[in-house]
């Protein structure tokens, strides 16, 4: 009996002593990772920093396969608080890799089995290792233009960090890029309500993203509401006009497109969008006076058509100003001042030879109307030669002009651009 209570004692001390030598290892494992979080800090203590995190690796790895410590809270923080160093301070993807997933595993578990919250902080650390290493993956596959990839890589650091302003811009940039335009739209609003300095910019880009989306109504409530918060930024402004424009709510942003060449009457592009305003405001008026019977009606169209060129003429005539070789501006600029032209040629040319005198007034109107259109034409043309617009108008012009000649020359050109 008493050899039998002996080797009993025996077994029982010798389990005790296991436990205590694999807690042992959590211990140390706990002590050298502290102490690299420590030595870290200072360069010229890196290599002792290196060897305490060795060493807490080695004694992770230990307790971790040990039956008695394993499933361990402790255990599993630490595992993932010391893999993902590992993996933050390995520049080595092939590497790297297998320590970072190692990690991510061990912090899942730790978040699982760790219900009171004892190791909160290791668990924390664990997942600013897991973020940093994340967003400098990210980088390198934005770098090589694997946008896919970045998109996840960033994401992992944007969810660690949400209120993060770089974290949410580098996300969305690469969610672009992938083409994911609903989760770019995502994180570009969330953007535009922190304190980014670039909210403006963000703004803009977002109402693009809406196009992109098909959604011009988004595009449009986006770009307005940013120039609510930015009254002055006349880029926002032109913007708003521009989007606008393409719902055809031409006659309402009229307003608002003066309040921006108020902001910054320097700004070329906004003198163009206020005559594509007034522009679209006279093709309207031009259809209402071809459809119209009653004369009374087609004449008062027509008087509105023809104020609403001339003051997009105007407008155009500004941005040239501005800057001699916008192309848009004199291609415009001729086209409006032609469309008139073109029109009373066409009538002219309807009335019976009894009417003479009323073709030679009109033909008269015509003709100046076309000359004045004719330098805006020729430097359009000067500009892009290639261009079929360009070149159309001009030819007009010179059909008025009856100059055959010039007009086969240019017929050349158009064809050949088809």
């Amino acid at each position: 009996m008493k050899i039998k209570f002996l080797i009993a004692g025996t077994l029982s001390l010798f389990s005790a002593t296991m436990v205590f030598a694999q807690k042992g290892e959590l211990s140390t494992a706990q002590t050298e990772y502290d102490k690299y979080e420590t030595l870290r800090q200072n360069k010229q203590m890196s290599a002792m920093a290196r060897t305490s995190m060795n060493t807490a690796k080695t004694s992770i790895d230990k307790a971790a396969v040990n039956e008695k410590t394993a499933t361990l809270p402790q255990t599993y923080a630490l595992k993932g608080a010391i893999y993902s160093a590992l993996a933050y301070n390995d520049t080595v993807i092939t590497t790297s890799t297998p320590l970072y997933n190692t990690a991510v595993e061990a912090l899942k578990k730790a978040k699982e089995v760790d219900t009171k919250g004892e190791y909160k902080k290791l668990i924390d650390a664990g997942n600013q290792y897991v973020a940093y290493y994340s967003l400098n993956k990210g980088v390198k596959e934005f770098q090589a233009k694997n946008f896919e990839e970045a998109y996840k890589s960033f994401d992992v650091y944007r969810n660690q960090y949400p209120e993060d302003t770089t974290a949410i811009y580098y996300t969305g940039l690469a969610a672009i890029n992938s083409k994911n335009v609903p989760v770019a739209i995502a994180n570009y609003k969330k953007l535009v309500t922190t304190n980014y300095s670039r909210r403006a910019d963000i703004y803009s880009d977002l109402s693009n993203l809406y196009l992109m989306n098909k959604d011009t109504t988004g595009a449009l409530n986006t770009v307005s509401e940013a120039v609510t918060k930015f009254p002055n930024n006349a880029s926002l402004r032109g913007r708003e006009v521009e989007i606008a424009l393409q719902q055809g709510k031409t006659a309402e942003y009229v307003e608002k497109i003066q309040a921006a060449i108020a902001t910054n009457p320097s700004d070329k592009n906004l003198h163009f969008y206020s005559g594509i305003a007034y522009g679209k405001i006279g093709d309207a008026q031009d259809k209402v006076s071809k459809t119209a019977k009653d004369p009374a009606a087609k004449a008062t169209a027509i008087k509105a058509r023809n104020e609403a060129y001339e003051k997009a003429a105007a407008a155009y005539g500004k941005a040239v100003e501005i800057d001699a070789n916008y192309f848009e501006a004199n291609l415009n600029m001729g086209y409006i001042l032609m469309s008139s032209a073109v029109d009373d040629y066409n009538t002219a040319n309807k009335l019976p030879m009894s009417k003479q005198k009323e073709f030679n007034a009109i033909m008269a109107k015509v003709n100046a109307a076309a000359d004045r259109a004719k330098p805006y034409l020729e430097k359009a043309v000067q500009l892009k030669p290639e261009d079929p617009s360009a070149l159309g108008n001009l030819r007009n012009y010179y059909i008025i002009k009856k100059d055959t000649a010039k007009m086969t020359e240019l017929k050349r050109k158009i064809d050949a651009l088809r």
